[in-house]
């Protein structure tokens, strides 16, 4: 017997044949959610050493930050002390740390809640 004999004797049983449980398409696994990593707060802090401009020029040189919110960030740690950069990923908030230390310019970051 030749294997599209076996073929057609098995289909006429009600049976499935090798060839045609392969043309079945594959379930995957539902696809899981991606992993979000947990956020860290990358903060400005006033400083004595700094003017406001290098400030500015500073977080526009190393941060997505617009001229006006860089600005306004830089206004706002100098009257308050401290005030939120962004909030991203803890190796990128280390690299922002390092980065801004490197200008001279006190940054810290900080697990988010």
């Amino acid at each position: 017997m030749t294997e599209r004999d076996e073929n057609s004797a098995i289909e006429e049983q009600g049976g499935a044949s090798s060839s045609s449980a392969k043309s079945l398409p594959r379930r995957s696994p539902a696809p899981s959610k991606p992993r979000t990593l947990p956020p860290w707060r990358v903060l400005l802090h006033n400083d004595d050493v700094n003017v406001i401009d290098d400030v500015v020029k500073t977080l526009r040189k190393l941060t997505p930050l617009t001229k006006e919110d860089a600005v306004l960030r830089a206004l706002e740690a100098h009257e308050k002390g401290v005030a939120l950069l962004l909030v991203t990923h803890q190796e990128r908030a280390e690299l922002y740390v390092e980065q801004f230390a490197s200008c001279n310019v006190t940054v810290t970051a900080e697990p988010g809640d």
